[in-house]
């Protein structure tokens, strides 16, 4: 297949390893568009970093919703290639491209539309709100770019050749670097410069991509960008990448709970601190869910091409890596919490509220690593729902627990809590899971995906 990398064959290690590291990084500039605007604007104050924040819980509904085309072309386009069908591959990645453009212009007219009604939901005072409702629209008249973005990465992970999203996704982020300042600062736009430099930023990364697509790698025989939806192909890739945006997308609406919650209890000032300490906490949720994508494109192509084996060495090999990496993150959120808040929220009273944050919520990261390892192992087997059903209760648990622990008289330390003790809960139950069904999954006939994966 054209443009392919065969994982079925190989080091296991080395493999994993030169497939999760491009993920990663390409996560870590993915939160770091974020980051930045947070850096930059938290020099306008900390009511300019609760715009920000408001609409950054927005943003990441959006990424979420766009995980239903990245995933599902992970794994379809990914097992297509395990099964050497490269018609089907090709068909995977056309339904892909265009079931996200047609999501992603009906989600961006809708937050425009309904930009206030849905930020008037956090009771902010009235020019923050306002301000708020003006960095959405522009931000989202770019999701087409985001989404498609999305998909063609999804796209390149099932390929095996995660490296080529990591270098454009970090070309948008020099520039992004590159363009907040002088957008903020130098234009005196404020917050809404921000916005203008991400939507910049975003289109050149979907342009670089096509360029790549077509002109460079003609990845998988250059296929078709945008084709009349055929059903099987089409059910195939609601039924692995639904319950995955849907997991997502819940649990940001808990987010918005949880932040108006912060915002009624701690005023701005708990909503910067659940907000901002979110975006710093993705450094951890970056990490694993790199290791996870890549895990889940190994065990796609395995999986399919039935080499088992390799499906649970590549699983024990991931484990050990999040374990290693999620302790540090524990260490740096327990004790250092104020020292790395202050890096974007350099106000005494917001970094000190955002240290009680990262402290209470280290505890947790251990068991959060694990939770989206496991969640690409049961991605790449092709089995979405149950991490799906796993986090959608445990992540709605949140809502009725911190009231409760709000009503002790914990204040908004109370949302903290919920959101530690559920995030522990998750993984626990999502690894019982798995090492309950492991043995029945690798004997299960996959007839059901015959229609996809057989020679045509």
């Amino acid at each position: 297949m054209q443009g392919i990398k065969d994982l079925t064959h190989g080091p296991i290690n080395r493999q994993l390893f030169k497939l999760a590291l491009p993920i990663m990084a390409t996560s870590f500039i993915q939160m770091a568009y974020s980051l930045t605007d947070m850096a930059w604007v938290g020099r306008l104050g900390s009511e300019a970093v609760a715009v920000i924040g408001s609409v950054g819980i927005l943003t990441w509904m959006s990424g979420s919703i766009s995980l239903l085309n990245k995933v599902g072309a992970e794994v379809s386009v990914g097992q297509s290639i395990g099964a050497q069908n490269q018609e089907s591959a090709k068909n995977f990645a056309s339904h892909n491209v265009t079931i996200a453009l047609i999501i992603s212009l009906c989600w961006g007219c809708l937050l425009f539309i309904l930009a206030r009604p849905i930020l008037n939901i956090y009771d902010l005072d009235t020019h923050i709100t306002d301000d708020a409702v003006s960095y959405l629209r522009i931000v989202s008249t770019a999701l087409p770019f985001i989404f498609l973005s999305a998909a063609f990465t999804g796209i390149y992970n099932a390929a095996g050749r995660s490296q080529i999203p990591f270098y454009i996704s970090g070309s948008g982020l020099v520039l992004n670097i590159l363009l907040d300042p002088l957008f903020i600062f130098e234009f005196k736009m404020g917050t809404n410069g921000a916005a203008y430099a991400t939507w910049i930023s975003q289109a050149v990364v979907f342009f670089i991509f096509i360029y790549q697509l077509r002109i460079r790698d003609m990845l998988l025989g250059r296929f078709s960008f945008f084709v009349k939806l055929k059903k099987q192909y089409t059910y195939r890739i609601f039924k692995l990448g639904f319950p995955v945006a849907m997991l997502n997308t819940l649990f940001a609406f808990v987010n918005m709970f949880l932040c108006r919650t912060a915002s009624i209890h701690g005023g701005h000032i708990g909503l910067m601190t659940f907000t901002t300490g979110g975006q710093i906490e993705a450094i951890t949720w970056n990490t694993s869910q790199g290791f996870s994508t890549a895990l889940s494109a190994f065990i796609a192509q395995n999986y399919a091409a039935g080499n088992n084996n390799r499906v649970i060495r590549s699983w024990h090999t991931t484990l050990w890596m999040t374990l290693i990496f999620g302790s540090i993150c524990t260490l740096l959120f327990v004790f250092f919490g104020n020292e790395i808040f202050s890096i974007f929220v350099p106000e005494k009273n917001a970094y000190e509220a955002g240290g009680v944050f990262l402290r209470i919520d280290g505890y947790s990261q251990l068991f959060m690593m694990l939770e989206i390892t496991m969640q690409g192992v049961f991605y790449g087997i092709g089995r979405t729902v149950p991490p799906a059903i796993i986090s959608i209760s445990c992540n709605y648990l949140r809502i009725p627990l911190a009231l409760f622990l709000i009503s002790l008289g914990l204040g908004v330390e109370g949302i903290w809590w919920a959101v530690c003790f559920t995030t522990v809960l998750k993984g626990l139950i999502l690894l019982l899971w798995f090492v309950v069904i492991r043995k029945k999954v690798f004997k299960t006939n996959k007839s059901e995906e015959s229609f996809v994966f057989s020679k045509e």
